[in-house]
């Protein structure tokens, strides 16, 4: 999504001014492309150089949903320490929570930071129950009446389903998005969440 990172250098030290940066200026190597030499320019050149990385509806959709798919983790995850009977059900519930919570903080941060469009805070993007993934609420009242082996059965097999519809909107995310943060936000989703669902089919 963004070109290859500028590297700031500092300005000429002692005799070094193969830089181009005789007036004791900052200058910026930009690296060429395969067979390229480096380009040096100025702060003022580099900074119109830099790729664009405004948030688009992608990028926008995907927090504000993945927010909301985020807490249904976690309200599926908070009934584990009393209703499972499997230890590693319970340790997985406690590692989607640790992972979980800290990622909708930044993802509310993110929001606030970039405010969506009035055109994209309404519409199919708050659907929330379209997307992919995302446990009925009749699914959601089983497994809280669940308990013991039920319950570990029924969570696995839930949540298995819940990771690998985050798996799908954060793929959509990275294909149509344009944010790098987004993107890195996406990203971890899909590292974390794919070694879960391995995880969780070798418990089932």
């Amino acid at each position: 999504m963004a070109a290859g990172l500028l590297l700031a250098l500092a300005g000429c030290q002692g005799d070094d001014r193969a830089d181009g940066s005789e007036d004791g200026r900052a200058m910026v190597v930009a690296p060429g492309k395969p067979g390229e030499k480096a380009r040096t320019l100025t702060p003022e050149q580099a900074a119109k150089e830099k790729p664009d990385d405004s948030p688009n509806a992608a990028d926008h959709a995907y927090v504000q949903n993945m927010i909301e798919h985020h807490r249904q983790a976690l309200t599926m995850s908070a009934l584990a320490p009393k209703r499972a009977s499997a230890d590693g059900v319970k340790r997985l519930a406690e590692r989607i929570t640790a992972a979980q919570q800290p990622e909708i903080g930044a993802m509310e941060k993110w929001l606030t930071l970039h405010p969506a469009p009035p055109a994209a805070s309404g519409g199919h993007g708050h659907d929330h129950g379209a997307m992919p993934g995302m446990a009925t609420e009749q699914q959601l009242k089983e497994l809280s009446e669940a308990e013991g082996a039920d319950f570990d059965r029924l969570f696995l097999k839930l949540m298995t389903a819940h990771h690998e519809g985050a798996l799908k909107m954060a793929g959509e995310a990275l294909t149509g998005g344009n944010n790098v943060a987004v993107e890195e936000m996406a990203t971890e989703v899909v590292a974390t969440q794919s070694a879960e669902i391995h995880r969780m089919r070798a418990m089932g």
